[in-house]
This record gives C-alpha cells, sequence and structure tokens, in this order.
C-alpha cells in the first residue's frame, strides 16, 4: 500500500505508466484512470493488483503537478463541435474549443491549444487557439511540429537578441591582448559540404618528441566563452537549449546566428578568438605533452572532408596542385592520424562501422532522395584529433582538482552481460565476454564478426549491452573509446557542456575558481527525462579525492569544494542529457514524418529488403536501395504460431520450424503509412526471397492471420539509426538511441478504440 511519486507517460491506446522517480517497474494505469490525467502530470499513486500481464496495476491518489500547458494537434469539427486532436498520440483525448475560441483557426489546420480545463472523469479537456501554423501539407510544418511537440525553444529570448546585437561584427584590437599569435600559423577547417559554422581547425608539423620522432599537432576551438558570458542573457538562452538541433533543411541554433555563423565560426581570412590545445604526439600515437592557451587566428583556408580525401590520395592531382601550399600540412596531418588510429587499435576502443543515411530535400522540403553518409579518411582524420583534444581537456581538469564536468559512458550492466552472453551463444559465436569485460573484448567480436549476413543485428547487440553517455562532474572513464577521463571540448558553438568546459579551463589557467551560474534548472520538457537519467550518476558523497599516485595513472575524480557546488554541477550535467536526449528524439520524429510522407508515394510498391531486428511483435526490415525501415507484423507471417527466441533474436514457427533471424532477406510490399503515427507497415510479397543468414528454408505463407497474437507482441526493438549530431567516432562508440513509439504500436486496430480515436479514423479515411 506505499504511495507512489512518478510522472504519468500516456499511451495512443488509452491507458498509460507512472514512472516512479525512484525508479523500479512502471505502474499501469488502466484507461479508466486515465481519463482524468494528461501525458507527463506528476501523480501520487497506490499500487492496487497485478494486472493479468502481471503488471503492477495502480489507483491515482493525487495530482501533484501539471506541466503541460499547450498542445499542438490539428483542428477539427465533429457534430458542430470544434476538437483539437493531438500530434503527440500520447495525450489520449482530444481537446474541446469553444466556439469563442478558436480564433481564426479553420478546420484542417494546425494549432497550438492552451488548456484552459484539465480532463476531468465526467468531461474533457477544454481549451483556447493561441497559435495557428498552418496548413498539415506546408513545407517545413513536421519540423514547426517537433519543436513544438517536445517543447524545444525555437525563438530567442528579447534579452538575448538585444546581447547580440551589441557585440561586434568582428574581433577588436584589444580582445588581442593576453594571448598568442597564431595568425601566421596555416591553421585550417575541415567541415563537410554544407557546414555553415566552424568550430575547430587544425594544424600539424613535425617535431622531436622526447628522444624520437613525432608530431606537434594544435586543436584551435572557437572561444565561445569570452563572448558568452557566464548568467547573462545569452547563456541562459543557451543553457536552456543546450544544445544546436539538427533537422533536413533547418537547423534551431544554441547561439544567436551573430555568433554561431559570425563571430565564433572560424571561417577563412578574418581573425578569430579561440582556445587552443596544443599537444605533442610521439610515433605511437600517445599524447606526450599538452597545453592549453588563448589565442587569436586566421584560418587560411576552408576545406571540405572531400576534397583533404582527394588531395591524400593523389598528392600529384589537380586539387592538390591548387592547394601546394597546404599539402606538406595535409601530409603531417594525415601521418599523425595514423599513429593516432594504431594507438586507438592498440587500446582496444569501440569502432563498430554502421551505416549512416542522409536526406536530400526539395525545393518543397520534402524528400527528394535518401543516400548512404560516406564517411572518408578526412572524416576519420579530424575525429582522431577531436579526441586527442577532448581526452587532455578531461585529463586537465582532473588534474587540476576543478569540479568539472565529464563525458561519461558506462560499461555493460551484469544483466546485460548475461543477455548478451546467450545471445553470442545461441548464435555459435565462438567467442564471448568475461565477467569485467573490456573495450577491446566488444572490438574483437564486431572484427570478428563484421562479414557476416547479421553482422548488423550483432553490432546493435554489442552496443546495447552498454549504457548510454551522460555528462556528470563525476568521472568514471568513457568505456566504448576506452579513455579513463573523457570530455567534450571541442564544439561549444553547438553544445553547453562544451562551453562549460572552457570556462573552467580558463578558470585554471588564470588560478581562479569557475562557479556555475544560478540558472533556472526546471523544464517540463527534460524533467522527466534527469529523473530517469539521475538514478545513473553516483551520488555526491561519493566523489572523494584519489590519493596522488605516481606514474601514467591519476586520480579518478576531483574532490569537490562543497556538497552544493557538486550538487549545481550534477544539476547541470543531468539537464544537458536530457536536452541531448530530446533533440536527438526531435529529429528523429522529423526523419520519421518524412520517410513516411514519402513512402507514402510508393504504396502497393514491391521492394527487397533485409530484416535488420526482430521483436516479439513482428520483424523490422530495411529496404535497399531506400534505406527507410517498416515493420512486417507477425499476424502477416502466415497461419501458424511463431515463438520469439530473445537468445537467438528470431522468430520461429513451432510448426514447421521456419525462422525469421536478423539477416533475412525477404521481398516486400508496403502496405500502409500512418503518417501521424511515424509507422510504416509492410507486408511479404509473394515471391519474397530466399532466407539467408541464420533464417531456415521455406516461404511464409501469406493470406493466413495467426490465431495467436497475443503472445508475440512485446515490447520495443532497437534502432538500427545513427545519431545526428556529436563526433561519429564517439556516437558509434555509445548506445544507439531507443527504438520510440513501436511497443504495441504496430497491432492491428483494436475494437476497444475510443470514440474519439475512432473519430480520427473515420476522419482520415
Amino acid at each position: 500500500m506505499q504511495e507512489i511519486v512518478g510522472v504519468v507517460q500516456g499511451r495512443r491506446e488509452g491507458h498509460g505508466f507512472v514512472i516512479p522517480d525512484e525508479g523500479g517497474d512502471d505502474i499501469y494505469l488502466p484507461p479508466e484512470e486515465m481519463r482524468h490525467l494528461v501525458h507527463r502530470d506528476r501523480v501520487s499513486v497506490r499500487v492496487v493488483r497485478m494486472d493479468r500481464k502481471g503488471r503492477p496495476e495502480g489507483h491515482v491518489l493525487d495530482i501533484l503537478e501539471r506541466p503541460t500547458k499547450t498542445i499542438i494537434g490539428r483542428l477539427l469539427q465533429e457534430s458542430g463541435t470544434w476538437l483539437v486532436a493531438p500530434e503527440d498520440r500520447r495525450y489520449g483525448q482530444d481537446i474541446i474549443v469553444p466556439e469563442a475560441a478558436v480564433a481564426h483557426a479553420t478546420m484542417g489546420q494546425v494549432v497550438v491549444v492552451e488548456l484552459t480545463e484539465p480532463p476531468s472523469l465526467h468531461g474533457q479537456s477544454v481549451g483556447r487557439i493561441i497559435e495557428v501554423l498552418g496548413e498539415a501539407d506546408d513545407a517545413g510544418m513536421e519540423i514547426d511540429i517537433a519543436v513544438r511537440k517536445y517543447d524545444v525553444p525555437h525563438t530567442f529570448s528579447e534579452a538575448c537578441q538585444k546581447a547580440a546585437a551589441k557585440l561586434p561584427v568582428q574581433v577588436r584590437p584589444a580582445e588581442r591582448k593576453g594571448r598568442i599569435d597564431l595568425r601566421d600559423v596555416p591553421l585550417v577547417t575541415i567541415d563537410g559540404e554544407d557546414a555553415r559554422d566552424f568550430d575547430d581547425a587544425v594544424y600539424c608539423e613535425p617535431a622531436k618528441v622526447g628522444r624520437g620522432k613525432g608530431w606537434r599537432l594544435l586543436v584551435a576551438i572557437a572561444d565561445v566563452s569570452h563572448y558568452v558570458k557566464s548568467g547573462e542573457a545569452i547563456d541562459v538562452d543557451a543553457f536552456e537549449r543546450a544544445t544546436s538541433i539538427y533537422f533536413p533543411r533547418r537547423v534551431i541554433p544554441m547561439l544567436p546566428e551573430k555568433l554561431s555563423n559570425g563571430l565564433c565560426s572560424l571561417n577563412p581570412g578574418v581573425d578569430r578568438l579561440c582556445m587552443v590545445c596544443d599537444m605533442l604526439v610521439n610515433a605511437k600515437g600517445e599524447v606526450h605533452a599538452y597545453q592549453f592557451y588563448p589565442a587569436v587566428m586566421h584560418s587560411h583556408a576552408r576545406m571540405t572532408y572531400t576534397q583533404v580525401a582527394d588531395i591524400l590520395a593523389n598528392t600529384r592531382g589537380p586539387l592538390a596542385q591548387q592547394y601546394d601550399s597546404l599539402l606538406p600540412e595535409f601530409m603531417h596531418l594525415n601521418a599523425v592520424y595514423q599513429a593516432l588510429l594504431a594507438a586507438r587499435k592498440l587500446r582496444g576502443a569501440v569502432d563498430f562501422e554502421t551505416t549512416e543515411t542522409q536526406i536530400l530535400c526539395d525545393d518543397s522540403g520534402r524528400i527528394a532522395q535518401i543516400v548512404p553518409r560516406t564517411r572518408n579518411e578526412a572524416h576519420r582524420l579530424i575525429e582522431e584529433a577531436m579526441l586527442a583534444a577532448n581526452v587532455c581537456a578531461a585529463d586537465f581538469i582532473q588534474n587540476s582538482k576543478h569540479i568539472g564536468i565529464f563525458r561519461v559512458h558506462e560499461g555493460p550492466t551484469p544483466e546485460r552481460q548475461n543477455v548478451l552472453r546467450a545471445y553470442l551463444k545461441a548464435l555459435g559465436i565462438g567467442m564471448t565476454i568475461g565477467d569485467d569485460p573490456k573495450p577491446e573484448d566488444f572490438q574483437a567480436i564486431a572484427e570478428a564478426t563484421k562479414d557476416r549476413s547479421d553482422a548488423q543485428q550483432i553490432h546493435t547487440m554489442l552496443l546495447r549491452s552498454m549504457q548510454q553517455a551522460i555528462y556528470t562532474p563525476h568521472n568514471s572513464g568513457h568505456f566504448g573509446l576506452a579513455f579513463e577521463a573523457y570530455t567534450h571540448f571541442t564544439s561549444p558553438i553547438r553544445r553547453y557542456p562544451d562551453l562549460l568546459v572552457h570556462r573552467v579551463i580558463k578558470a585554471i589557467l588564470t588560478g581562479g575558481h569557475y562557479t556555475l551560474p544560478n540558472i533556472p534548472l526546471a523544464n517540463a520538457s527534460t524533467d522527466p527525462f534527469r529523473k530517469k537519467l539521475a538514478a545513473k550518476v553516483a551520488p555526491p558523497q561519493r566523489a572523494i579525492a584519489a590519493p596522488a599516485e605516481t606514474g601514467k595513472k591519476r586520480g579518478k575524480a576531483a574532490a569537490p569544494s562543497n556538497f552544493e557546488e557538486m550538487q549545481a554541477w550534477e544539476a547541470a550535467g543531468l539537464h544537458c542529457s536530457a536536452n541531448e536526449r530530446r533533440a536527438d528524439e526531435a529529429s528523429r520524429d522529423v526523419e520519421s514524418w518524412l520517410k513516411c510522407q514519402y513512402m507514402r508515394g510508393h504504396l502497393g510498391e514491391v521492394f527487397t529488403g533485409t530484416v535488420t531486428s526482430v521483436t516479439t511483435f513482428g520483424l523490422f526490415v530495411t529496404l535497399d536501395a531506400m534505406y527507410v525501415e517498416g515493420l512486417i507484423h507477425i499476424t502477416e507471417l502466415g497461419g501458424e504460431y511463431f515463438r520469439f527466441d530473445e537468445a537467438r533474436q528470431e522468430l520461429r514457427g513451432e510448426r514447421t520450424g521456419t525462422r525469421y533471424g536478423a539477416g533475412t532477406r525477404m521481398r516486400i510490399q508496403v502496405s500502409r503509412v500512418d503518417l501521424d503515427a511515424r509507422k510504416i507497415d509492410f507486408v511479404p510479397a509473394q515471391d519474397d526471397l530466399p532466407r539467408q543468414g541464420g533464417a531456415a528454408n521455406g516461404a511464409a505463407k501469406q493470406g493466413r492471420k495467426n490465431g495467436k497474437p497475443d503472445a508475440q507482441r512485446g515490447g520495443a526493438a532497437p534502432s538500427s539509426s545513427g545519431e545526428r549530431q556529436g563526433n561519429r567516432q564517439e556516437r558509434r562508440a555509445e548506445l544507439l538511441p531507443e527504438r520510440s513509439g513501436r511497443a504495441g504500436g504496430a497491432k492491428k486496430s483494436s475494437a476497444k478504440t475510443s470514440r474519439n480515436a475512432s473519430a480520427r479514423k473515420s476522419r482520415k479515411r
């Protein structure tokens, strides 16, 4: 009869769950309990029974907080009554809008409605329209929906805009004082063709390191902290956003454009202020020594990855001749990259190759083509240079005993280790992980299985066994990259943690102490994330300074100056981690919408694809040429009863032994696209290909429905897509994002659909 406090998470089917603040099992709320609740309400509940599925079922005792003030949706009219059908299906009920509160909106338009009366046991929510976004098919509408759906700040405050307007348009002579002048050093930026802001520039030259040969590697990063002062108006907005969000054809920046594309962008041919990580790297790829200092630089060229890769591949080609003055530097950069890469392999860092895609849009903002994003040697060169600078920054902060923020990536939990061992054993892979697994164990398995047809699923399972990376002042290393200490230093234009790291480094260099400003941390959209992530962060009392050690080993954490300061840094780390998750979800939501809209034009067509993931409720298939993923529900696989083998990650037919596993090749037909739910459904084509790579012979029969669907439907599967932001190499070494909105969502329409949901379906038809 214990009272439990948590946050309500609605489901499109009408029921919901309470996610307890203190962790533990989610508490099921039946539809009748959800009638007077709104998704994201904070409530206290009491577990009253275990339902037929063995889940704790709760009764709501009190609604403690209602953070939801506005909801985005489509304006509809039913029997003379105006309704807003929420875009986010987790808000299970339509909102009634009185005639006088419709404003100038018309039927079918996408609007933002403010709740004026919450739902009750006997009535629906009531609201008034406060913003009209436009027609559902307007170009860019999917982005306008996403930023409001996930409460992404998309306009800068008036105070922030005024502060940005007062900034100079170029570096003033007085700002160069006290800085190292590197304007004669041929630093260059190397980025993608469509990049608009340039965080980093690099330079390399041969140098004697110790008694051997090596290189001097300079990584210059835009000095954002010089212009964005702690606690001032621009900083408040930047902290609230915590990260830039990249959508197809549009960016929601962390900083105003005057900074992100102007003063803080290392554009060629102009002076810029920067923070430099100056490193000596020996022939083994080890950083022998480093130093940080503020400088002024002058970028000598804006290069693209394609150009640099072309020059490295053909040093006598026309492009190499065009940049002949920079050719020696490119060769030195390539040499230090090869050394750093060798050190990486020796270190055993995880480096899984995954297929990342790029959406190319037409002038109307719709998908024109989805192409694989190729990574060349220039990408890897810059990645290794950035990793080296990030490691030096973490080491510098840790040795100074100053509180800072680290990028922490934990290894697998014991439970996940056991699941992974069972999976590898079931597949007959003659390798496994030990009781205390190391990154090199994972990399060895990845290398040994990279040529298998189910390599993608194996690599995904390896990644899924690890935990998600977070920002925290408690350093416990980065498992995937095999670093004892790691942080983010190289992207302060688009990541707030990097800006904090710059401020800490500057404070250490001047013998001072950086204290976080008193910025409000409460945010309705990220609060549930922070509570979920809080369980992964060590409490402040564990941050005890390690005794001084000699040699290469260093203390694991700095002693906090006081309890309150460490709590503030913890809160900042959780806030940044939560907003990173929010940015990922918003960008994935937009990409899913675009892909669904794209596939609506291919209904009924047949394609070839590969099973990339298997769940209790069906198969996720990725199309070969289009890189679009859809679900074949288990009821479409024929008339026999399929069981989900968790160890092998496959569906197996009880009667014929037909198996569907990762790597199975299939021909499918696009059967249904649900744009609102962001779901694409496939069915097997009549002439689907013979299955390979873990699937037995024998095609599934079509046309008959499985008579026992409930036993096969279950939780969500891991996503096979990568993440847009951050260092690509780092992201591949961290956990892939959870697949959202799939669990149960792909089921056939239930007869128990609510009146409002039924009305929406009839209106769509």
